[in-house]
């Protein structure tokens, strides 16, 4: 269980009221783009395998703790995109890291071979992440699922986005993603948990379209 806030406010902050038939409809909906994803994106994750493997041998898929809703740790699942062992060099690269807050991002992560780099910026290493929608960890649309060193690091503001299940598109991912500040994500995020509807789940999957073609912040 992911470390919770001092007062734990966090968990029992009062939310607006949310009809049941939204959250079956949420729920119903993930499972069936989920498996149409999965069926239609097949031959892409296979080729992308073999790639990978090609270029970088080892595993062509990546597992990694994640911290979902109500700080509940489960494995996501992604395409390999760096070089094994990545991890270890993090700290390494600690002091040129591009982003704000608790998060590790470089633009030209040494890190990522050339080929990851081209499967990030079309966002097809996270195809993966259906598999996770189908288990139940991630929602098609929900903040992204952080890891369990930067949610050691949130403030109470921070931890209310693990109120909602994470997901693998959000307001921040079309948005500009990598591009906008740590403050700035989690005021999109809270944006999300406020205004969520199924109406304005369909608003934000329409916009991951454009954002994924321009590759905006993909990084």
């Amino acid at each position: 269980m992911a470390r919770p806030s001092k007062s734990e406010s966090w968990r029992h902050r009062a939310e607006r009221f949310i009809p049941k038939s939204w959250i079956s409809s949420k729920r119903t909906t993930d499972i069936a783009l989920a498996l149409a994803g999965l069926a239609l994106s097949a031959p892409i994750l296979v080729l992308a395998m073999i790639a990978i493997v090609i270029c970088s041998p080892g595993s062509p898929i990546f597992a990694q703790e994640r911290v979902g809703l109500y700080g509940r740790r489960f494995t996501m699942f992604k395409l390999r995109t760096m070089k094994i062992n990545a991890h270890a060099q993090q700290e390494a690269l600690r002091s040129i890291n591009e982003v704000s807050g608790p998060v590790f991002k470089i633009k030209s992560d040494p890190r990522v071979f050339a080929l990851g780099r081209i499967l990030r910026k079309l966002s097809i290493d996270e195809l993966p992440n259906l598999v996770n929608v189908l288990l139940g960890n991630m929602s098609i649309v929900g903040p992204r699922p952080p890891l369990p060193s930067e949610v050691e690091k949130y403030n109470d503001y921070a931890l209310r986005r693990l109120r909602v299940k994470p997901g693998i598109t959000c307001v921040w991912q079309i948005s500009g993603r990598s591009n906008v500040d740590f403050n700035e994500w989690m005021r999109l995020d809270h944006t999300y948990i406020d205004n969520w509807s199924p109406a304005y789940d369909i608003k934000i999957m329409l916009s991951t379209i454009p954002a994924v073609l321009f590759s905006k912040g993909a990084y």
